[in-house]
């Protein structure tokens, strides 16, 4: 993964499909800090919550992820990064 920031509706799509994804219904795009952990401390999301979420992602943006993939954790640290992923795999499959 590079390092470019990725595109801020991005970033607020993500948001938004986390909320919608894990049902979050008491939070909005703006209660997520796009730097925070997502994984224990920060969102708090579990196991589980990361597989339905790459579900949702997949689904939504045709991106895939694989169980076995060590840069899981780096992609699903924080809402930056896994738009940063969704962007570079979205370009990637372009061209």
């Amino acid at each position: 993964m590079t390092d470019a920031a990725p595109p801020d509706a991005l970033v607020r799509e993500i948001k938004e499909l986390i909320i919608e994804a894990l049902m979050l219904q008491d939070m909005t795009p703006e209660d997520i800090d796009p730097e925070a952990p997502l994984l224990v401390e920060g969102l708090g999301l579990d196991s589980i919550d990361v597989l339905e979420l790459a579900m949702a992602i997949g689904k939504k943006y045709g991106v895939k992820t694989r169980a076995d993939d060590a840069q899981n954790r780096h992609i699903f640290a924080s809402v930056t990064n896994l738009a940063r992923f969704v962007a570079e795999q979205r370009a990637a499959a372009i061209s």
